[in-house]
Parts: C-alpha cells; structure tokens; sequence
C-alpha cells in the first residue's frame, strides 16, 4: 500500500478540513499523510511538524476566532489501532479523527481526475446496493453547498432510460443514491469492467458534468454445475491415468469471484484436474490414480466441488456416481495426436474436412467408440461436424479467409465404457480469389490548365484488395490514349501525373479508365472512370483564314461601299478565343489611311471611306491586325491589296489625222500581209480596247484592213498594222471611227 491515492477530505461533523491531504504510505498501523504547502488549516488546527522543524515554521490557532495560517508541506502521523484509525491536530482545545475506513453510511471514495479535462467525476460502488443507498456526495463534489441547490437545480441528464432507473440525486442534499438494486451480471455480463455513466446538469449557470459510477463485482455468485449428478461406469481394467469427462460448473461472476476450480472428495481412487478450453473456460477431468477393485468397491458416490476465487470463497456441488465394470481395460487411442487439413474459402457446405481415427483394444460394447466435438467456441461448432460413427469432420457452413484464417477443432472419443481420448485438428484456410480489387478516386484536380508541366499531379486513387498472397497484388493502368500516367506511392496509394504537355486545342477533355486487376488466376478487375477538363491557355494567335487578300474596287465608288472581308480565327477558347481586327499604320498620297479604309473590329469588315479615282490612285495596300481577347494578348497581320478598276469615264482623242481631215494611203496590190498602212494613232486618256469600224458599224470578218484590239491596260502600239489581199490595183479610200470598248461607248 505504498501508493499515494487522494483522499476526499478531513471530516469533523462534517466539515471538511483538509481536502488536498494525501495518502503517502502504509506501514503496519501507521499511516503518513502529505499536506501541500500552502494548506490554510481551520482556527485552532496545528499540524505537528517532523522532529527537527524549526520552530518558525509552526504557528498556532488561538481559538475559533484566531486568523488561518498558511502551512508548508507537512508529514501528518495517522495511527491505527484495532478498532479505528485516528489522525491526531495539535490546536488550542481540539482533537479531530479521521476514520481509516468509511463506515456504511459514508459516501464511496470520489475519484477526481485531470484538472485540464471536461468536469468529470468518478463513483466506485459494489453491485447490489439496495434501495436508498449512498453513492456519493454529489453535490459536494461538485462544490455545491445545500443552500444552492434550489438554484442550481441539480439533475441527471442525457442518460439512457437503463441507466438512469439505477440512481437519483436528492433535491435536498444533492447526494447521488441508489434508486433500485444492480446487478452487474445483469448489466455487463462477463466484462472485466462495468461502468454507468451520465451526466450531472446544474443551471444558473448551465454547466455539465460527466459522471462515472464504476460497479465492483461482488461476489454473489456461487459456481453451479448444470447437471446434479453425473453417471459414470468405468472397467475395473482400467489403467491409472485414465481420463473422465465431468461437466463443466458456471459462475457469472467475474475476475477472481469466478469459478477458479474444482476439488474432489477425498477417496483412494480418483483425482480431479482442472483443464482449460480454447475459449479461457475452466472444465474438471477425472483421473483414475489407483487401478480399481470392482470385488473389493463396486461403486462410489463421490462430491465434485466447484470453487470460485472469492473472499469468503463460493462453492457449488455435484453428485458423482461412479460404477465399476469389468473389462474395458484399455482407452480408445487416437492415430494421430495432431491432425493438419487445408480447405479452400470456397469450400461449400458439406465439404469433407478431414476424418479423424481412432481404435480401442477392447471387443464388444467396450470397443464400440464415438466420436464428438469437445469444449469450443460457438463460432467454431457452427462452421463444423463430426460424424459420431466414422470421425468425418465436414464444413457446416461456407468459410471467409478475410474473417478467419485457421481453426483449431478439439475432437474427443468416447468408448463404450465411458474411457476418453483427444486430439486436435488444425484447419487452414487457403485463400481464394473471391474479392475484385477496390478503386477509389480520393482526389481529382480538374480542370488541368494545358500548359501544366509533365508531372503534374491531377488525381489521387486507393486500391485495396482484401484477399492475400498473389491474389491481393493489384496491378493499375490508365486504358486508353492519353497523355497521362500511374506513379505508384505506398499502401495501394497511386497518383495520376501527366506525362507530357496537355493541349486544348487537340483534346479539350479526357474520359480515362483506371483499371485494377489481381494477381490471381483467372485474375478479378474492376475500374473507376476519371473525367478530366483541359483549362485553356492563350497560347495560340488568330490566323487569318487567307495568306494574303486582294479586291478589285472600281473607281467612282460610293463612300461606306463594302470592300471586302477580313476573317480569323483562334484556336483558343472563351475570351482567350475572342478576335478584334484593327486598321495598321499607312499613309496613300500623303493622306493618312484611316481616310481612305476603315475595318469594323467585331466583323473584320473593310470600307470605303472614300470615291476613288482610278486616274489619281490605281492601288492601295494595308495592314489589317487581328488581335485575341487573352492576356497578354496575341496577334497576327495580313496584307490586303485593293486594285482600282478603271471606269470609261473619259473619252478617246484622235491625234491623227487631224480633225475635218483625211489619211489616204496608197497601197501596192502586192503589198504584204503585215505593212503598215497608217502611222500610230494615240489614245485617249483611258487604256482601253479599241477597234475600227466603218460607216455601217464594226468590221466584219474578212475586210481589208483592221486596227488590232488592245489589252484593258496596255496603250496603244507605236504602229498599227493590217493587210490587203483582193486581187485588184484600185486605191481604196476608208473612213475609220475609233471606239473605246468600255461600258458605255463613247465616239471620237
């Protein structure tokens, strides 16, 4: 007892006096009490100091109304003698006691716990309190004080309808009682603890207190055999060391009050040993110690008591009537001490196990044996059989590798005489691959902007896979085309990281497959769809949709006449993707551009602004910008050529011959296809196509002489040539008329 425990405080009718006291050590009938530094002790209190204390260290109470003194740290005697134990103050008239034992009456020891935690307080009661009985000054503890209950309004609360039909606080003291007897069989059945909890709730102001009330076994159980007598019949051949079967006595009780073992009748015969079951419980074998006489004791009727391990022990009794029988001289004896099986998790029901044998020396009803499972766990006897007659184990019910890997079945045999034999079965389960893997998208980043470097982590996966071996290794990979890959982590963890740059442009979005597969045979897959979006990036210019433009604008146009049409497109998307054209910088005759053209920014559209004037500006050549809408910003240029178209808006003149005059020329009849006829006649200003004709219209084919047609923007030839091929030597005079072909003739 030399652990230091608190102690709920000094009473003196009480009053408490000292509740940090504590418990230092127990010596015999000594006990020493540590009091902390700074203990204010009631008036007329002293504490006797350690021999040697300096006589300053003391200070004395002069009575009730005498000021408290402040005490360093003191060494308190408490000596028992055979009745109570008494801690003794030095003070002006006063002598307080401190029983070592709280009587019945008294509350059970309050455990307080760490300051730092939620308000807790901890009851510690035997099971089987009555009606009425004392569990602890709640209230007290709580440090209420009777005139503020009617305020504070102590009550239980936030309890189960169960736990709370056990206790009830009193409205006048705030004491925690009993309010129906508890059985802690009842409650916790065979737990090593068993505990009920609620909370404590006071108002004004509100406040909660977890409350904690531990319930101590009693030992109120005795041990009891399910059956009152046992029959046995055993050989008076029967070797020493032989081994009977008894039943099994039950105590609820828990810890050291449980059955602890058993003890047998003193007689010359028999033993009882106490053996343990797989399951902790504690059953009795009878043991034959001296060979049996059946002509000098044919029977005997011997007690079999159970004991439990209580303070005064429990005990419980069993008849055993044991008759003596001749000649099963010889116990069953098992092939195998050991047996080992295997079996698939998919092993279905009625599955052979393994068959267990065993032989018995003796003939007749004494060598008939049988077979049975012995002192296991129930969840053992539901997955397995034995065939009493032929010792077939077989599977009752199917097996899981993931809940239990192996079993250890316990198989007696019994013989005709009642002689015992064991042996243990071990069954191993072998896993089978029954469990596809498991993929779980934990974490996906979407979307993923395309200019995200390689390696850049977009998703987060788990896959698990509960079965073993090669059947629990799972193998990831991303099916399909994508610039994606799997990194594997740790644990079944996996990351998705991108494996070369994304572009928007070719793929905007992504429908990837993950897909799990097992390492079994045939192996099991499964797979989880990962959807990723590309965010865009203003990593593209608009591109016009021809290298170059051109148009062909005839002169004399109206201002505002559309001219032609710029397009450009991006590849970007959204606001990245928005296109704006705008006018370059050029000046045409020393007048800036924007005079003569202007673009629309939203449509690319190009305008006159202007008539032109084919004899001032023949061609106009420009810039037009096409700028996105990202930021930065992306641009590109084109050229377009604007070509002014001549319109006849000018007459021909004829240089030659002079106006009123004739040209006569005289031809040889052998003049040449070819010669020139007449001198070159000069245009006007406009280049345009012009022919001869006479009197009655243009020349038809065949006639004697032609002035040839000129290109659309060629001049005229320096000479004029034609040919004369009749046959005759007659001179010809012509009268020729010059047009130029243009929209509307005009004549010269």
């Amino acid at each position: 007892m030399s652990r230091r425990r608190p102690l709920p405080g000094f009473s003196r009718r009480g009053r408490r006096l000292c509740p940090s006291a504590q418990l230092s050590s127990y010596r015999g009938k000594h006990f020493e009490v540590v009091v902390p530094k700074g203990t204010d002790w009631p008036p007329g209190i002293q504490a006797q100091t350690k021999p040697g204390a300096s006589q300053s260290e003391e200070r004395r109470g002069a009575g009730a109304g005498a000021s408290r003194a402040l005490w360093k740290a003191r060494r308190l005697s408490l000596t028992a003698d055979s009745r109570k134990s008494q801690l003794r103050f030095s003070g002006a008239s006063c002598c307080d006691t401190l029983p070592a034992r709280p009587p019945p009456d008294e509350p059970a020891p309050l455990l307080r716990e760490d300051p730092a935690a939620p308000p807790r307080l901890r009851y510690t009661i035997p099971e089987e309190l009555g009606r009425g009985s004392l569990v602890g000054p709640l209230a007290r503890d709580l440090g209420l004080s009777p005139a503020e209950l009617p305020a504070r309004k102590l009550r239980l609360a936030t309890a189960t309808k169960r736990q709370l039909q056990y206790f009830t606080v009193s409205g006048q003291n705030g004491n925690l009682y009993m309010s129906e007897r508890l059985d802690r069989e009842e409650m916790c059945g065979e737990a090593a603890s068993c505990s009920v909890s609620f909370e404590a709730l006071v108002q004004n102001p509100l406040n909660v207190f977890h409350v904690e009330v531990a319930i101590q076994d009693v030992n109120d159980n005795a041990p009891r055999f399910l059956r009152d007598n046992f029959q046995l019949e055993i050989n008076e051949l029967t070797s020493p060391g032989a081994r009977f079967a008894l039943g099994m006595a039950e105590d609820p009780d828990v810890g050291s009050n449980s059955l602890q073992g058993y003890e047998l009748e003193a007689n010359g015969y028999f033993a009882v040993e106490v053996k343990e079951s797989p399951d902790g419980s504690k059953f009795a074998e009878l043991v034959l110690r001296r060979a049996l006489d059946r002509e000098r004791e044919a029977s005997l009727r011997l007690v079999l008591t159970a004991l439990d391990g209580g303070d005064p022990p429990r005990s419980g009794t069993a008849q055993l009537c044991i008759n003596v029988t001749d000649a099963n001289d010889n116990a069953p004896v098992f092939a195998q001490d050991r047996y080992r099986a295997t079996l698939r998790e998919d092993a279905p029901p009625g599955s052979t196990v393994v068959i267990v044998s065993a032989s018995d020396a003796d003939a007749g009803t004494n060598a008939r044996i049988t077979y049975r499972f012995g002192k296991m766990p129930a969840k053992v006897l539901q997955k397995f059989v034995v065939d009493a007659e032929s010792g077939m184990i077989t599977l009752k019910e199917t097996l899981d590798f993931e809940d239990t890997r192996g079993y250890t079945l316990l198989v007696e045999v019994k013989d005709g005489g009642g002689l015992l034999a064991h042996c243990e079965v071990e069954v191993e389960v072998l896993d089978v691959n029954d469990n596809a893997p498991d993929v779980i998208l934990t974490s996906v980043s979407s979307p993923v902007p395309e200019d995200a470097p390689a390696g850049t982590v977009v998703a987060l996966l788990n896959v698990d896979d509960p079965d073993s071996g090669e059947n629990g290794e799972v193998l990831c990979e991303l099916s399909g085309k994508s610039p994606l890959s799997l990194v594997s982590s740790s644990g079944g963890s996996y990351k998705v990281v991108t494996a070369s740059t994304l572009d928007r442009e070719q793929v905007s979005e992504y429908n990837v497959t993950v897909r799990a597969a097992d390492g079994g045979s045939p192996a099991l897959c499964s797979s989880a769809v990962l959807w990723l979006r590309v965010l865009d990036v203003n990593d593209n210019a608009p591109v016009f949709a021809e290298a170059r433009y051109s148009a062909r604008v005839p002169e004399n146009n109206a201002e505002g006449a559309l001219v032609l049409r710029v397009r450009a497109w991006d590849a970007d998307w959204g606001q990245n993707a928005r296109v704006r054209y705008r006018l370059g910088e050029g000046r045409v005759r020393g007048a800036p551009l924007s005079s003569y053209v202007s673009v629309e920014a939203e449509t690319g559209a190009l305008y006159a602004l202007r008539s032109f004037d084919y004899e001032e500006v023949r061609e106009v050549g420009l810039w037009v910008r096409a700028e996105d809408g990202g930021a930065p910003a992306l641009s590109s240029n084109v050229s377009v050529r604007l070509v002014i178209v001549d319109e006849n808006d000018n007459a021909p003149q004829v240089l030659y011959p002079p106006a009123a005059s004739v040209a006569l020329a005289e031809i040889p009849e052998s003049t040449s296809r070819g010669a020139i006829l007449f001198p070159p006649c000069l245009p006007g200003c406009d280049p345009c196509l012009v022919s001869a004709a006479g009197e009655g219209g243009f020349v038809p084919p065949g006639t004697a002489f032609v002035l040839p047609g000129m290109s659309k923007l060629a001049k005229l030839k320096a000479e004029s040539r034609f040919s004369v091929a009749d046959g005759t030597d007659s001179r010809q005079q012509l009268r020729a008329r010059l047009r130029a072909q243009g929209m509307k003739p005009r004549p010269a």
